[in-house]
């Protein structure tokens, strides 16, 4: 044993050659203090909420509809309820120039030829349109008529004229008829009934002496031109420093960027009145109903017990109600006739039976928030009943409540559209994104810029709200902010 232990202290090395061969260090530590400054829990939101670009851009659209909405009119001064009749349904980027033509005059009679045996002076000499073959356009086709001949068809007691937008194959549909001759001699015909420009198609169909119709039909496809005389050019003040341009000059209509609708009313002018209505109806109405719901599902999930159940089954009871049917009885409490707006009726129909879905969401939070450590160690400290609903309760279930308000708002949208369908809503000549979006509907095929804007606005509406919900619940939820 005493030899082992001298063998080991012998292989041990000297101390002093320790020393030596190892200098201690003097080098200075550098200690970096990390400090946090101290924020509210609406300011860490907000932080929490900047770094989400998806909600930020939603923020910054909603911004955008209220800027267009409340600041709009006031910089495109165009009354929505104007109409403009020499541009029906015209679309955004549509040439807005018509040509300068002379004041209608009736089309005159082609001249009889005499009788036989009569003396002349000079052969009679045969219309235009019977020295050619099938149908003939005379003149030039302008929005103020369109006049057509054609040669007697064989075995035809009289004829219909038909018009298309559409070129009709076979034996039809041929379009819109406008309507027989009267004869079968009777081989003109001038149509003046609401035409615009753009191309139509005509076709003449010869019918026996009981209707029916016979084969043969001729076609004719024109180029119908946009036309305006002198005096409607004056009274709608179209014409440039007072000067009287010759016939066939071009004259410029009123700029619309987002073209007309199917009456010639202004399209930027009516979505901005459109933002006005539904903006008002799909904000204003969630709130008041959102508010009155956190209110009663917190007051029943705080006190909870028998209090709890009966306020909860009266809500069941709300849930229940038909909205259709006590939206129509608030029109009549509010004497809203026929063809009127009832915008009113529709936000207090949406304000005392749409709140029980927001109640059960809060109650259900509150039920457990009210049994965490921290609320129970507030009650102990003397907290009132007040303190402990706004300090702990309705923040940590702030993320549910805007989620729900941001699915709300949508919500309010889409019924007020659907109201505005079946005549319940925003009536004529109010506009609302609801009522034009069911008149875009009937033209949408022929003219989709009535459908489009109004529907893309209500889709970006929606969108917005539902990202900024979700940044916004991310942000305030006091559990995601403890894990980080």
């Amino acid at each position: 044993m005493a030899q082992t232990a001298q063998s080991v202290q012998s292989a041990m090395p000297d101390p002093a050659m320790l020393q030596g061969a190892f200098e201690p260090m003097h080098n200075e530590l550098r200690v970096q203090k990390l400090t946090r400054p101290s924020l509210s829990y609406w300011q860490d939101a907000w932080i929490r909420l900047k770094a989400n670009k998806r909600a930020i851009l939603s923020l910054y659209i909603i911004i955008g509809l209220l800027v267009f909405t409340v600041l709009g009119p006031q910089v495109w001064r165009v009354n929505p309820a104007e109409q403009d009749l020499l541009q029906i349904s015209s679309a955004p980027g549509a040439d807005r120039s018509a040509i300068l033509v002379a004041p209608y005059a009736p089309w005159a009679l082609p001249e009889v030829p005499p009788e036989a045996g009569t003396a002349t002076d000079a052969p009679a000499p045969a219309p235009p349109a019977l020295a050619n073959a099938g149908l003939t356009l005379v003149g030039q086709a302008t929005t103020q008529s369109v006049r057509l001949t054609w040669q007697i068809m064989p075995g035809a007691a009289d004829y219909m004229v038909y018009r298309n937008i559409v070129e009709p194959k076979g034996q039809g549909p041929y379009g819109l008829p406008l309507g027989p001759t009267g004869a079968a001699d009777i081989t003109r015909f001038e149509d003046m009934l609401d035409l615009r420009p753009g191309v139509s198609h005509y076709s003449v169909v010869p019918l026996d002496a009981k209707g029916g119709q016979l084969p043969g039909a001729a076609r004719l496809r024109v180029d119908v031109v946009n036309s305006i005389t002198l005096q409607e050019a004056a009274d709608r003040k179209l014409l440039e420093g007072g000067k009287v341009p010759a016939l066939g000059s071009r004259i410029k209509f009123a700029l619309h960027p987002m073209g007309t609708d199917y009456l010639g009313r202004d399209m930027l002018a009516r979505l901005m009145q459109g933002a006005q209505v539904s903006l008002f109806i799909g904000i204003v109405a969630p709130l008041l109903f959102v508010l009155f719901g956190v209110i009663y599902g917190s007051t029943a999930g705080f006190i909870g017990g028998r209090v709890d159940q009966v306020m909860m089954r009266f809500a069941d009871f709300v849930v229940a109600l038909p909205f259709l049917l006590f939206m129509i009885l608030f029109k009549i409490a509010f004497g809203i006739g026929p063809g009127e707006s009832g915008i009113i009726p529709l936000i207090v129909a949406m304000v005392i039976l749409l709140w029980p879905g927001t109640a059960r969401l809060v109650r259900g939070q509150i039920l457990q928030v009210r049994e965490e450590a921290y609320v129970n160690a507030a009650r102990l400290l003397g907290a009132r009943t007040g303190y402990l609903v706004m300090r702990h309760m309705i923040p940590n279930t702030m993320g549910v409540i805007l989620v729900t308000l941001t699915f709300a708002i949508p919500s309010a949208i889409f019924t007020e559209a659907f109201l505005s369908f079946i005549g319940m809503g925003v009536a004529a000549p109010t506009a609302s994104w609801g009522s034009m979006s069911n008149d875009g509907i009937k033209s949408m095929l022929t003219h989709p810029h009535e459908l489009f804007f109004p529907a893309l606005l209500i889709s970006i509406t929606v969108l917005a709200f539902n990202l900024l919900g979700d940044g916004l619940r991310d942000a305030l939820d006091a559990k995601l902010r403890s894990r980080e």
